[in-house]
């Protein structure tokens, strides 16, 4: 039989202080209702303590995980994060994950693709299940938005959080795990979301801090009508490609970046409002985040052979679809 790699547990975390709609109210020109209809978006999570990271985030979803399954760290292989905010430039938030858990038998590495950095890392995680090199691999979404956002920008300060979510996959030889995958990029749409400066391009200086070109730069129209088309497309794409109809489809899980693109790819779907995961009202945008956070939020929902279909759209640009079928039951 063919070994596949199925999802056999999640975790998710999420810091304390919230920061609400009518809170940005008091700090930029903007209001809860504006923000509501064209977001869906209620609160956010941000990490203020200080000293703390991603990495962070990462250890308490992590950890809650392990202790679920009951596994210790010391049986993880690999460890693939999805993330734009590590801790460093290097090492990778992959190598301090591993040593704040005590995983000291996996390796690891992270994945950049902004928004799309946890579906990316599922996909690349997958393929090490199926070398049956590999036989616990963890992958996680995690990202700090708060680090790189200026909270001065009316337009983006309203859409981040932060947040931190993480599945672990193990072999399956039932035909359940991940079916199928489509990833796509385009570079040509960099210049419409990214971080202008802190890379080799454009290497920090006081100019650059001066003109706050270390935090998320984004033109909302135009990446607005690329991720409605092609989230959607992608979406529908894999339904087509592995003969899956709105009926068969158990559930989306979308990246959660606007309620409007959620609507717009289910509808693309056919998909009922019921089959569609939605969490975007508590934790806003937390780029690789979302997914990860969409699974542990609705787990207790979910049953063994249900086909999942997880779809994302995210900066510089990146997308792509996964079809899975679940693997276990509701404990």
């Amino acid at each position: 039989m063919k070994i596949q790699a199925a999802i056999t547990a999640v975790g998710g975390f999420v810091p304390e202080t919230v920061l609400t709609n009518f809170d940005l109210e008091k700090m930029v020109d903007t209001t809860d209702e504006w923000i509501r209809t064209r977001t869906g978006i209620v609160e956010r999570h941000i990490l203020k303590e200080q000293g703390k990271a991603s990495s962070d985030m990462a250890a308490k979803a992590v950890l809650g995980m392990l202790e679920k399954r009951g596994i210790s760290p010391l049986e993880i292989d690999v460890i693939v994060l999805g993330t734009v905010t590590g801790d460093y430039i290097f090492p990778a938030t992959a190598n301090v994950l591993a040593d704040k858990i005590g995983a000291k038998n996996a390796w690891g590495f992270d994945v950049s693709a902004a928004c799309s950095g946890f579906l990316f890392s599922l996909e690349t995680a997958s393929r090490f299940i199926q070398s049956g090199a590999y036989k616990k691999i963890v992958v996680v979404g995690v990202d700090k938005m708060s680090a790189i956002t200026d909270y001065s920008d009316r337009n983006t300060c309203i859409i981040f959080g932060d947040g931190a979510g993480c599945v672990l996959l193990e072999p399956n030889e039932e035909g359940l795990g991940i079916v199928d995958s489509i990833l796509k990029v385009d570079g040509s749409g960099r210049e419409w979301l990214y971080q202008p400066a802190g890379g080799s391009m454009n290497p920090p200086t006081e100019e650059t801090v001066r003109n706050k070109q270390h935090y998320v730069h984004q033109e909302g129209k135009t990446v607005f009508k690329f991720a409605v088309t092609n989230m959607a497309d992608v979406s529908y794409a894999i339904m087509q490609r592995n003969g899956l109809t709105a009926d068969t489809v158990n559930w989306l899980v979308p990246h959660q970046a606007n309620l409007r693109i959620i609507d717009a790819t289910a509808e693309r779907m056919g998909l009922d409002k019921s089959k569609v995961l939605v969490n975007i009202q508590h934790y806003g945008n937390t780029t690789s985040g979302t997914l990860p956070l969409c699974l542990f939020d609705f787990e207790k929902q979910f049953k063994k052979g249900d086909n999942m279909i997880l779809s994302t759209f995210g900066g510089g640009f990146t997308w792509g679809s996964i079809y899975l079928k679940w693997a276990y039951d509701p404990s």
